[in-house]
């Protein structure tokens, strides 16, 4: 249970709907790069998600946290488990509690061979879930991975990611069931592109009653190309990209700018879609997009 006074914590114990963008720590070590993000971003966010690793060795994703935290926003940290044994986790969310970190984003993360150093040893001590079951315990009873008392405790939501484009069905819906009783106070989707989809999912998550155990906060990614949309579908990183957003993107005189107007009706239909209790504005390291977004789309 969220026991934190973040902005993001009051906000969804409130029930009202939640705006979220997405930062990549730079990938050299000045702290003036990282405030020139802060200023590109939207003010009036709920909360700026900071991306672990999201692109290759970047800057430290905590450290981007504190500094963004210095400049008046508030911060959900993205910790994920390949990179870290318990003891590394322990502390470095100990240490985002320290420096006002409102949220922490549990991941297990993509295998490195699929990144930029395919030669780097993975950890995977614990995964995901287990991670979030250890946050819970660290949140609601005081103790640490190892049992012993904190002092004083941590306090912060714990966030999770949902993929509404998994299949089988039965799987996705069954992580789903796993993280919440694991201790998920919210998801971030997958980027939605495939709308029809991506409201079947809704519709499953609404049957079992799990958007009134968990806030869900739906995604959006502004495109910035054709060959941004085909890379994805390959990899498929974020989730289905449908032939015809693809062929919106080829026939645009600018592609970026239709990029953006295309994330931002999407961000227009979601927000209006029961169950869906926010928007969150993935970057892909393209900050700046994400005031547009939310202008066009109304979410201001």
């Amino acid at each position: 249970m969220m026991k934190s006074n973040s902005r993001l914590s009051l906000a969804l114990a409130a029930g009202r709907p939640v705006i979220t963008a997405e930062c990549l720590p730079p990938f050299g070590g000045d702290a003036a790069a990282v405030k020139a993000l802060s200023a590109v971003l939207p003010p009036g966010l709920d909360a700026v998600v900071v991306a672990d690793y999201a692109a290759g060795i970047q800057g430290s994703a905590l450290a981007c946290a504190a500094i963004l935290s210095g400049e008046g926003r508030q911060a959900v940290l993205s910790v994920a488990t390949r990179d870290r044994n318990r003891i590394a986790l322990q502390s470095e969310v100990l240490g985002a509690a320290a420096l006002g970190v409102a949220a922490i984003l549990c991941l297990s993360g993509d295998h490195q061979s699929l990144g930029t150093c395919p030669e780097a040893a993975a950890v995977y001590d614990i995964d995901s879930i287990q991670f979030m079951n250890a946050l819970k315990q660290m949140n609601e009873q005081g103790v640490g991975f190892n049992g012993h008392k904190l002092n004083p405790p941590p306090e912060f939501a714990i966030g999770a990611l949902a993929h509404p484009y998994q299949k089988p069905a039965e799987l996705g819906m069954l992580q789903l069931r796993k993280k919440i009783a694991a201790g998920a106070d919210f998801f971030l989707t997958q980027a939605v592109f495939d709308l029809p989809a991506f409201a079947q999912w809704m519709e499953a998550v609404r049957d079992a009653g799990l958007d009134q155990r968990a806030v869900i906060i739906a995604s959006v990614l502004p495109l910035e190309s054709v060959e941004q949309a085909r890379q994805m579908q390959r990899r498929n990183t974020y989730g289905p990209v449908p032939e015809s957003v693809i062929a919106r993107l080829g026939s645009a005189s600018n592609p970026a700018r239709e990029g953006v107007a295309i994330a931002a009706e999407a961000a227009a239909q979601l927000k209006s879609l029961s169950g869906v209790r926010g928007i969150h504005i993935l970057s892909g390291g393209c900050e700046a997009l994400a005031s547009a977004v939310i202008e066009q789309a109304g979410l201001a």
